[in-house]
């Protein structure tokens, strides 16, 4: 098999990663080009700061003859802010990739551009952020027989981090799974000539990562009411670090609800590998 090429394209604009810096958070780009490389270890890979002044991607015929795939990270801006030039940049660059028929994934952010620029709709939760657990997530019928969820079960949780959701479908696409804070968790897109895969959650993440996460955004969380004190805070994401490290913590895996399905890479990351087993791979040997 010929050595696969993939774009990365983190959005996070430059305070955003100072701040995931300062905190050791791995920088989005970074986290999926890792969790790319667990499972295609000489795969190939660019990773564009797209929010970045003067930084462009690249033209849908360069695109195409340059990469085999294109991964979304998550991301802190609003996909239906049709008047940031960072947004545009990167509608237009999943537009690219529809039209060349580039196998797509991503998380989060990634479901949500993917719906609103094939035409469906995104608007904020009611319910707030849904942050660190997205709790018993469930297949749907369609999901039950998609191949993203080939091998995982039927409910499950994963890691969460986003205000904004899912509110409407675009044609020839399917919602896949929900839980009770969020209607749509994962969806296929399909527009034009491509295909995009994109959990709401994010598979990329693990407690460690999300423990930080939780810590850079403290003020935030704070005024939203996860948290009562920075006290309040530090244990819990300092329990989460606990158990990431020992995972035989039987007291605090109970307390905190942490099962197999968010400890586990090969159970939390099935949506990525089956995306290169039936989408990257498959599309990389009719090039």
């Amino acid at each position: 098999m010929k050595k696969l090429r993939f774009l990365i394209i983190d959005g996070y604009p430059k305070p955003s990663r100072d701040q995931f810096d300062e905190f050791g958070v791995t920088l989005a780009g970074n986290m999926y080009a890792k969790l790319l490389l667990r499972h295609i270890p000489d795969a190939g890979y660019d990773i564009l700061y797209t929010s970045d002044d003067g930084v462009y991607p690249p033209a849908a015929d360069e695109l195409k003859e340059k990469y085999d795939a294109i991964i979304w990270p998550g991301c802190n801006l609003t996909v239906y802010h049709d008047h940031d030039e960072r947004v545009v940049k990167m509608q237009n660059l999943a537009k690219d990739g529809f039209k060349t028929g580039l196998p797509q994934f991503g998380s989060c952010w990634a479901a949500q551009l993917a719906v609103y620029v094939a035409g469906g709709e995104v608007a904020p939760n009611p319910k707030g952020r849904e942050m660190g657990v997205a709790r018993k997530v469930m297949l749907n019928d369609e999901g039950r027989e998609h191949p993203m969820f080939d091998g995982k079960p039927w409910v499950f949780d994963g890691f969460i981090s986003h205000d904004d959701m899912i509110t409407k479908m675009p044609e020839n696409s399917k919602a896949l799974a929900f839980n009770d804070f969020t209607p749509v968790q994962a969806v296929e897109v399909k527009y034009e000539n491509g295909t995009f895969w994109a959990p709401q959650y994010h598979p990329e993440y693990n407690l460690l990562e999300v423990s930080r996460l939780i810590a850079a955004r403290e003020e935030k969380l704070m005024k939203q009411g996860y948290f009562r004190s920075h006290d309040d805070m530090q244990g819990y994401i300092n329990d989460l670090a606990t158990i990431y490290n020992d995972p035989s913590r039987k007291d605090l895996r109970w307390k905190y609800a942490i099962d197999d399905d968010l400890l586990s890479a090969d159970i939390r990351e099935i949506e990525f590998a089956n995306w290169l087993k039936y989408q990257v791979i498959p599309h990389s040997e009719t090039k």
